[in-house]
């Protein structure tokens, strides 16, 4: 067969340990054989964004604004092992933390359901897909440890260089530690104006909550801009589409939410995001279940697998030794990037080649042919667990019949 031309490059983004080694074989065996793949290529791999000081990070994340879609592997954020284990000049930050920066993009995760894989949750019958504020908070925070006898405060100097103080704390009995973190009006809307755009392409329910109650100043702003952003841009829109906006305490939607049936986007703040994405994907299964895509108010997106690179199954493909490693969330990042390319690009056929290869891979799980992590929660009565490349062969069988 001819393969699929396309017109304008992804932006490829290359990772680290076991997502690397299946990046390549999904783009060897599931895409190329198919697909006249065009991509702008930066290598994130950890020895690379120590050689140029993670320059190419930034570099790939300004590739990324330039052409409007990227397709992103897993990589490894430093720890004091890393440093050691690298020979690292520095520990370099996050590669998602720089790229969502500079993109100023929302984290939108939603799990992939196939049947076999129950929720633990019996009412979810509709994927969740999770929202994530991904500026400031504790990610970009200032902490201490501080002594007793100490008094803490906070102090803002304006531009005219007047202070306005503000006690946090006095330490009378006991050392102890205090933080400091920050947010900025403009990415609160530009988080807001994402999430509202992404609820009419997807035409779901979206829901936000914050704890106003308790932290009036800094909650109670992200939602009055929520508020406002919506009532000003987005409720004539919403109603025309026929979905809604709801703002809740996030105690009380976290109650909703185990009682709902799914099928809505949950809004969060960065640190609840970041702990209610793995715990809905859990849930519903696997966070090699998930797929994650961060979208910028501009309509920029980068699509990328919500899981690690998969160290244990690394080390044991570097002694030789067999692995079974989900590939499910990779595929589908390389999925939503070509449907999102098709889409922009007005190429029908890149899109339908993405969808097919989405369903070959959900119909090889359904068959029974699945990886390890997954034969273990899958409850079909017929199945089989086979190796990474074994997985990949199955799925590639499937697609060539559709294709």
């Amino acid at each position: 067969m001819a393969k699929i031309e396309m017109k304008t490059p992804l932006v490829e983004m290359d990772g680290d340990e076991m997502t690397r080694v299946i990046w390549k074989m999904i783009k060897d065996k599931l895409i190329c054989p198919y697909v006249d793949l065009k991509t702008e290529y930066y290598d994130l791999g950890l020895v690379e964004r120590n050689e140029t000081n993670d320059q190419i990070t930034i570099d790939s994340a300004n590739a990324t604004k330039k052409y409007g879609v990227a397709v992103k592997c897993a990589t490894i954020t430093p720890n004091a092992q890393r440093m050691t284990e690298y020979n690292l000049k520095e520990m370099w930050k996050s590669p998602n933390g720089t790229i969502r920066a500079i993109l100023d993009g929302t984290v939108f995760r939603a799990p992939i359901l196939v049947k076999g894989i129950n929720s633990l949750i019996p009412t979810w019958t509709k994927p969740i897909t999770i929202a994530r504020h991904a500026y400031g908070d504790v990610y970009k925070n200032s902490e201490m440890k501080v002594k007793d006898g100490s008094k803490a405060e906070l102090i803002v100097t304006d531009k005219d260089g007047n202070e306005t103080r503000q006690l946090i704390h006095e330490f009378k009995g006991s050392d102890g530690i205090i933080q400091g973190m920050h947010n900025i009006n403009k990415s609160i809307a530009s988080f807001a104006r994402s999430c509202f755009n992404f609820a009419l392409d997807t035409k779901q329910n979206i829901w936000f909550a914050t704890k106003d109650t308790i932290s009036k100043q800094y909650d109670h702003t992200f939602k009055d801009i929520f508020a406002e952003i919506f009532e000003t841009e987005y409720k004539s829109k919403f109603e025309a589409a026929g979905i809604e906006y709801f703002y809740t305490l996030i105690d009380d939607a976290v109650a909703r939410v185990v009682r709902s049936e799914g099928g809505y986007i949950w809004a969060c703040k960065n640190y609840d995001g970041d702990v209610m994405s793995d715990m809905v994907a859990t849930a519903f299964g696997s966070l090699g279940m998930m797929t994650s895509v961060l979208v910028s108010p501009e309509g920029v997106y980068e699509y990328e697998a919500a899981h690690g690179t998969v160290t244990r199954h690394y080390y044991k493909h570097l002694k030789g030794e067999e692995t079974s490693t989900n590939s499910v969330a990779t595929i589908f990042a390389w999925t939503g990037a070509l449907k999102k390319r098709g889409e922009l690009d007005g190429i029908p056929e890149l899109s339908a080649f993405a969808e097919k290869l989405e369903k070959a891979t959900v119909q090889t799980i359904e068959d029974g042919i699945m990886t390890g992590d997954l034969y273990v929660l899958s409850t079909l009565a017929d199945k089989k667990k086979v190796n990474t490349e074994q997985f990949l062969d199955a799925i590639n069988e499937r697609l060539a019949k559709t294709v």
